[in-house]
């Protein structure tokens, strides 16, 4: 298979472009046929560090592993870097690496030794291979001639990154990199992920950890039941909670809360905490403030919460999507 010229982008500017994807798993003698996928439309596009969430079950799983050829579509269509993965899969499979949950690694090779093999498989010439450049990259050049069944968890993890890097993919995707890994090895990723995008890498990214989507992606789809429940960038879709929390601490402890409160629906802590949620939408911060001052009361303190990404997809996720749900946009 030879590598992919990441120099001819795609006119459409998507690294992937996915159109009514649908996988339907054939049932046996004693259980029904199950929709993995339902008519997934996702775009994804170039240069772009994308955020794929859903709980387990979701289809997430799937929906990779069609994309790099391990599981067939009963119907829709794919594109990787502009090759549909139905005529072209050689090609598509060039235009992309899979960095799977899993730690696929031969414990007896060194990460040279398993960089080298995985770039001849790929048909890179010697010439031709980024072998020192990727374990610099992952920070393995000093581990390169250790065997693999040696290296700690996290350095076993990059060494998955660099091995799906070999053959230089201008798609990448990571199935969950940071799980079971340390907060330190954990930001040391992120970083790394980072720098391969800022080099021009286009990232789909999986986790359970919905701080690191927030916190690398600049855009996120949510995935449920075999549908994308919500697809935009990060920021409009905190957005769509439109929920606040307002701490306020006073100097004086109170035993009930004044009415002019109680229309806020604010809720006393004893002996001092008020706390209020609110719409922004709906309510001033000012005008809550404002009930406070005019309740008498006096303000030691006060703290704002906002909504994150874990409440829009637990809001998202909580009940069964009905039959044709409705999907919250498109990334474009």
């Amino acid at each position: 298979m030879a590598p992919f010229d990441i120099s001819h982008a795609p006119q459409s500017g998507l690294a992937l472009d996915i159109r009514g994807l649908t996988k339907v798993y054939r049932g046996g003698r004693h259980s029904p046929e199950k929709t993995a996928l339902n008519g997934v439309d996702l775009e994804v596009p170039q240069g772009s560090l994308f955020g794929l969430l859903g709980p387990n079950g979701a289809g997430k799983s799937t929906l990779i592993n069609i994309l790099g050829g391990m599981v067939n579509k009963t119907r829709g269509d794919a594109e990787i870097w502009g090759i549909d993965i139905t005529k072209h899969p050689r090609q598509s499979r060039s235009a992309i690496g899979i960095v799977p949950q899993e730690l696929n690694i031969d414990a007896f090779f060194t990460p040279r030794e398993m960089l080298d093999v995985q770039a001849g498989l790929y048909g890179v010439p010697k010439s031709e291979r980024r072998t020192e450049e990727l374990l610099a990259a992952m920070g393995l050049t000093d581990k390169a001639e250790a065997y693999s069944r040696t290296l700690s968890g996290g350095m076993r993890r990059r060494l998955m990154v660099a091995k799906a890097m070999v053959h230089d993919p201008p798609v990448l995707v990571l199935d969950e990199p940071t799980a079971g890994v340390d907060v330190e090895l954990r930001m040391q990723l992120w970083d790394q992920v980072r720098e391969l995008n800022r080099r021009g890498t286009t990232i789909l990214l999986t986790t359970h950890y919905l701080e690191e989507a927030e916190e690398l992606c600049d855009r996120i789809a949510i995935i449920n039941h075999g549908e994308v429940i919500a697809c935009d960038t990060t920021r409009a879709l905190l957005k769509k909670l439109d929920r606040k929390e307002l701490s306020i601490v006073l100097t004086e402890d109170l035993a009930e809360l004044p009415a002019a409160l109680v229309a806020h629906d604010a809720e006393l802590h004893p002996p001092r905490r008020i706390v209020v949620s609110y719409r922004p939408s709906q309510t001033r911060i000012r005008d809550i403030l404002d009930a406070v001052r005019d309740s008498g009361l006096s303000i030691a303190d006060l703290s704002t919460q906002e909504s994150d990404l874990e409440d829009l997809f637990l809001e998202l996720t909580r009940s069964p999507a009905p039959d044709g749900a409705a999907r919250e946009g498109k990334a474009a």
